[in-house]
Parts: structure tokens; C-alpha cells; sequence
């Protein structure tokens, strides 16, 4: 077997699990997760009308590359969403079976072990897939602390030089699961500098931009790489999802977008990888990047959800609405783990600690004393589990 399978951690949902198995929840309280980011919101139906629409793509073998519909919906929703020429869909645009999928393979790809100790960088909190990535590709994962002192912004400081010149690849999240930060054009600026400097790939993982609040988008990397002019988008691809976007995780759809080279040899990896999208997946993605007013109602509901959550939970807890996401990420008055654990034996929610969603590095875990909260269930549900947080915290 691959020893590097030895490295991996176990995934924070299994480390849940076992936090839980120490206790009984209270059965007065129906159960109520806030715990994992899986979209509960409706399917529109025209995307299933879609999907079976499609059933007849069964019979055919689907390419690696996909359609050429798929592919133009893809790049036409891009040049719309973010104000930019649409990219060469044949060249800058790879449909994918969700971002997921993606992030993980894209490393495998990248990375180049025969040169010695290649470093992939990642945010910490972060993705659990960006360090199990790294390790499969015989890469050292090094960490960035995001902290609220510094606005939850990547500090690129906090490694030194000999590091850097290691780093092949840095996996960047905007919006920030856990904290919904957005990453502005002065980030992005030092950002392509540095790749500019060391040579390193960025992977922008940009599967939570559709769920924002207010008229405000969230800046993407494409958007931020034409506003210097860099319109090959060099050593920059980003990864997006129908997941958040349009509540069809089940569907497995999303693209990654950017520099036509690594696209080139992303594809070619993948052919070997034999990843191609259902057809009948493909016919459903190609309707859903091809409507926003579903999206629009989406947003409406989260931003529904967040006001009143964020109105019970301030008098008790430091909350805060986020760039965007859909995650609370709150300080705890006490261990992150004890929070959880005693919040779930007493009133039955389920809410992830933070510090299973970090390492420690440089002294520090930066998830500790959060807890992070998926405010995806029905508005309904999200309340009443806002409410019982609300006097757990009370009785402490």
C-alpha cells in the first residue's frame, strides 16, 4: 500500500463522531445538525426536468473534456458573473464531478516529486482535502494561520524564504470556509507577486462565491488577474461547484477555469484518471449555469437565515455576518470540543469545533475555541437550533 496513506488524519467528521459517542443527546430535543456544509435547500425543479431530459446521453461514452455546451455555459457564466471577457472554453475552461474531486487530483497533477521536498501551502482552518492532496502527492503541507486579528487574511510572513522557494502549489479559499472572508485585489496583488517570484501554482477553491448578502459579489481570481492585466491567467486555476450554488451536491457538477497550459495537462491527467461527467449531468449543469433566479432566491433564504440567527446569538456569543458562505464561525466562552459535546448531550445540536478543522502551527491552533456552524438547513430548523444555542450559552 502507498505509505502516505499513513499520514492521513482522520477526517474532523469521523473525530465528531467520536466526541459524540462519549455522550447521549438529550431526547427531549429533536435532533438538529449545524455541522456539515451540505446544501438542504430545494432542487429547482427544471434542473431535474434536465437531468432526466438528458438520460438519453447514457448511451454514449461522455468525453473527458465534456461538451461544448457545458463547456461555452460555463465560460459565458464566467465573463457574466465577474465582468470579464468569457474565457476560450476549449482551452481555459474542464468541466469536473464537483470541486472536491478536483482539488484533491489537481495536486496530483501539479506537484513534482522529482524535484526535492516540494511544499503545498494551505489556510489553516482549511479543507481537510488540501492536506490529504498534498500528502498523496508526496508534497510537506505547510500552514497559514487566518486569525481575526488580521481580518482571517493569509499572512504570508509566516513562512520563510526557504519554504517558499519549496512551495509548487498553495490552495487559497475565498469565500473562507470556516470565516466567509473574501479576498480583496490588494491580497490577490501580493499574491501573483509571490507566484511571480517562487513559481507556485494557486488553486482557488471559489465554491461558496454565490452565496453572499447585499449587492456586493465577491471578488473571484479571474476578475482579480484581469484587473493587473495578467489575462492568460498564468499559474492561476479556479475551482467552482453547482453544490452551494445551486443545491444539487448530489449531482457531483463543477469546472475549474484558468491558466490554458495547466488546463491542458489537468485534462490529460484526468483522461488517464477516467473522469468524465455523466452526460445526463452534463444536460442539468448546462441549465443551471444558465439561470440565475434561482440563485438569486438562494441567497434570499440564507440571508433570511443569517439575519435572525445572527439577532439571537449576538446578545450571548460574539457573531458577526460574514463576507459570505454560508458558515458562522464563533468564539467560544469555553473549549471548543466541550462546547460541542456539552451543547449536544443537553439540547441536541450539532455543531463542529474548530479545532478539528485546523492544525496546530507556529505554537498555535487556530481553530480552537470556534465552532463552525452550517446554517443550511430550513430556515425554520436553523432558528430553533439558534435558540437552543442561545441558552446553552445562557447557562454556562
Amino acid at each position: 500500500m502507498n505509505p502516505d496513506l499513513q499520514k492521513l488524519q482522520p477526517y474532523p467528521f469521523q473525530k465528531l463522531a467520536a466526541l459524540f459517542g462519549e455522550v447521549k443527546p438529550n431526547p427531549d430535543y429533536r435532533p438538529i445538525s449545524l455541522s456539515i456544509g451540505e446544501p438542504k435547500h430545494a432542487t429547482p425543479q427544471f434542473i431535474k426536468d434536465a437531468l432526466t431530459t438528458g438520460l438519453d446521453g447514457l448511451a454514449n461514452y461522455p468525453t473527458t473534456a465534456g461538451s461544448d455546451a457545458l463547456r461555452g455555459a460555463v465560460a459565458n457564466w464566467l465573463g457574466t458573473r465577474y465582468g470579464i471577457p468569457a474565457p476560450d472554453a476549449k482551452t481555459q475552461v474542464l468541466p469536473v464531478n464537483g470541486s472536491r474531486e478536483a482539488l484533491f487530483a489537481f495536486a496530483q497533477a501539479v506537484v513534482d516529486r522529482s524535484k526535492p521536498d516540494p511544499v503545498v501551502v494551505s489556510p489553516n482552518p482549511f479543507y481537510q482535502i488540501y492536506e490529504g492532496a498534498a500528502l498523496l502527492a508526496g508534497a510537506v503541507p505547510h500552514f497559514l494561520n487566518t486569525l481575526p486579528e488580521d481580518g482571517f487574511a493569509m499572512d504570508y510572513a509566516q513562512l520563510p524564504e526557504e519554504i517558499w522557494q519549496r512551495t509548487q502549489l498553495i490552495y487559497v479559499c475565498s469565500p473562507g470556509n470556516p470565516n466567509g472572508h473574501v479576498m480583496s485585489q490588494q491580497e490577490w496583488n501580493t499574491l501573483f507577486e509571490m507566484s511571480d517570484r517562487y513559481g507556485f501554482v494557486i488553486a482557488s477553491d471559489e465554491c461558496y462565491s454565490e452565496i453572499y448578502f447585499g449587492e456586493d459579489k465577491p471578488l473571484g481570481a479571474l476578475q482579480a488577474a484581469r484587473q493587473l492585466g495578467r489575462n492568460d491567467y498564468k499559474n492561476l486555476v479556479v475551482f467552482s461547484s453547482l453544490s452551494k450554488r445551486s443545491n444539487v451536491p448530489g449531482m457531483r457538477s463543477g469546472f475549474v477555469a484558468g491558466d490554458a497550459a495547466i488546463i491542458g495537462k489537468f485534462t490529460l491527467y484526468r483522461t488517464y484518471h477516467g473522469c468524465a461527467m455523466n452526460p445526463a449531468i452534463q444536460a442539468a449543469s448546462i441549465a443551471a449555469w444558465n439561470d440565475e433566479a434561482h440563485v438569486a432566491e438562494n441567497r434570499r433564504l440564507y440571508a433570511e437565515k443569517f439575519e435572525q440567527v445572527v439577532g439571537i446569538l449576538k446578545p450571548v456569543l460574539p457573531v458577526a455576518l460574514p463576507d459570505a458562505g454560508f458558515y458562522l464561525w464563533v468564539r467560544t466562552p469555553i473549549s471548543d470540543t466541550a462546547f460541542a459535546q456539552a451543547l449536544y448531550r443537553d439540547y441536541n445540536v450539532t455543531v463542529l469545533p474548530g479545532s478539528y478543522l485546523a492544525r496546530e502551527a507556529r505554537g498555535v491552533n487556530p481553530g480552537a475555541n470556534f465552532v463552525r456552524l452550517a446554517l443550511v438547513a430550513n430556515t425554520e430548523e436553523t432558528v430553533e437550533a439558534a435558540q437552543r444555542i442561545a441558552r446553552f450559552v445562557s447557562s454556562l
